[in-house]
């Protein structure tokens, strides 16, 4: 496909380091679909599991993608090799036990390093 029309492959690695996928994507595909995707393919045994799309942050070259944008619009080109996979980092938000604690809107620390 020209134009940039070329399905893009992508991974989501896990806060543990498990990856599902990958699987290829149309450029089109919103990231809130890619997290609808995740959620209903995250694993049964972890012992942390997000409820909703909400509860995922999806990270690809240390950016955190919004929800309305496209897999095209959040794509790195610099550094992707040309038909390689894209690996994307999945952060959870971890259960909230009080909502009135005062950090509604922390996500579990996650750290990532690139080499």
């Amino acid at each position: 496909m020209a134009g940039g029309k070329e399905p893009i492959e992508v991974r989501f690695r896990l806060f543990d380091g498990t990856d599902i996928g990958p699987t290829k994507y149309d450029p089109s595909t919103t990231v809130s679909s890619l997290k609808e995707f995740i959620l209903a393919r995250w694993p049964q045994d972890k012992d942390i599991a997000p409820k909703t799309v909400n509860d995922l942050k999806l990270i690809n070259a240390g950016r955190i993608l919004e929800n309305n944008r496209t897999l095209a619009e959040s794509r790195v080109p610099v550094g992707e090799v040309p038909g390689g996979v894209i690996t994307m980092h999945v952060v959870v938000r971890p259960p909230q036990a009080d909502k009135n604690s005062g950090i509604a809107d922390n996500f579990s620390p996650l750290f990532i390093t690139f080499s």
